[in-house]
């Protein structure tokens, strides 16, 4: 059985972005410990999996960028989910307010300083869509042998992951700003969702690395 991770930044008071998707106050908080215990995670990964519009995010900007997050984010096979099965692979997708944070607050003009290379896109271009039920097509990847299943955004994916149950592990990064309202994650549970703690990293930035687990037990699938 594969294992599967959230990885999510969040607000001090909850929230995967601004109301409006925005991530700007991500930025202010970003240090090399921070990026190397967000690599720590990412680097467990077998496989990507993320919402579609996070995917055209993602698509337009990680082949362009000489990040440290870059190669694994390039280089790790991704699927895609998207109940209607409308996905841009190329990077010239739709796009929110999420990538016109990233690109500007990391001064990157992407299609100048890295062009467009096919080892950089390959992954991209060649993702998997999955269109079928959420839980089932999480179930089916997790009877698979590998590397962990690593799951990023956008927000209501993330909502409806985490309402199947089927998450064996929360990564959270908790950034010191308070935004008041935005985009929540575990919003969508039918049911309270005990945890217990594994670890805790206070790092110089102010970020607090949290991970988390659910019991073995515990199962909200209905």
């Amino acid at each position: 059985m594969r294992k599967l991770i959230l990885k999510m930044s969040l607000s001090f008071d909850g929230f995967a972005g601004g109301p409006n998707g925005e991530i700007d106050w991500l930025f202010k908080s970003m240090d090399e410990a921070t990026t190397s215990w967000i690599l720590d995670t990412v680097g467990q990964a077998g496989v990507h999996i993320m919402g579609s519009r996070t995917f055209e995010d993602m698509a337009a900007y990680w082949p362009y960028s000489d990040e440290p997050l870059a190669a694994p984010m390039n280089e790790i096979p991704k699927i895609v989910f998207s109940k209607s099965g409308a996905v841009s692979r190329s990077g010239h997708g739709r796009t929110t307010q999420a990538l016109k944070d990233a690109t500007r607050l990391q001064a990157k003009d992407s299609h100048k300083s890295n062009p467009h290379t096919p080892d950089r896109t390959d992954t991209w271009e060649n993702a998997t869509v999955a269109t079928g039920d959420l839980a089932t097509e999480i179930m089916q990847l997790k009877q698979q042998s590998g590397k962990a299943i690593v799951a990023h955004g956008g927000a209501g994916f993330v909502r409806s992951l985490v309402a199947t149950g089927l998450i064996d592990e929360y990564q959270l990064l908790t950034h010191p700003v308070v935004l008041g309202k935005g985009l929540p994650i575990f919003s969508d549970l039918s049911e309270p969702l005990d945890l217990s703690l594994i670890s805790t990293t206070i790092l110089g930035s102010g970020c607090i690395a949290a991970v988390y687990r659910p019991p073995a037990s515990q199962n909200l699938v209905k």
